[in-house]
């Protein structure tokens, strides 16, 4: 006998491994286009399974990450990490020293 397959929606998975807030969050990027499957887009209801590979845009960044268990519960951080291999190239390093505006102690306001 062989074991049953390991298949989740994409909403409730990418819930379940926090890479989104709330379920409505992860259903909302969904819908609005932001995440992708494979390489195309994906609707809520999508199934994942281990291998598939999934982009997520998610503040301005895009987000790579391969489901290795699909899991449709939220789990303790731990054991969400397990579920997921991120393969997101590192962010770009800010400038050291921030902008700030200074102005000559005689120019008034």
């Amino acid at each position: 006998m062989t074991p049953p397959e390991e298949v989740a929606r994409l909403d409730r998975w990418l819930w379940a491994v926090r890479v989104y807030r709330t379920r409505a969050a992860a259903t909302e990027a969904c819908r609005g286009g932001h995440v992708e499957v494979n390489g195309s887009a994906a609707k809520p209801a999508t199934p994942v399974r281990p291998g598939v590979r999934v982009t997520a845009r998610l503040h301005e960044r895009e987000v790579l990450l391969e489901v290795t268990r699909a899991i449709d519960k939220r789990v303790g951080a731990s054991v969400a990490a397990e579920c997921v291999i991120d393969h997101t190239p590192p962010a770009p390093p800010r400038a050291m020293g921030s902008a700030t505006f200074t102005r000559d102690a005689a120019a008034g306001r």
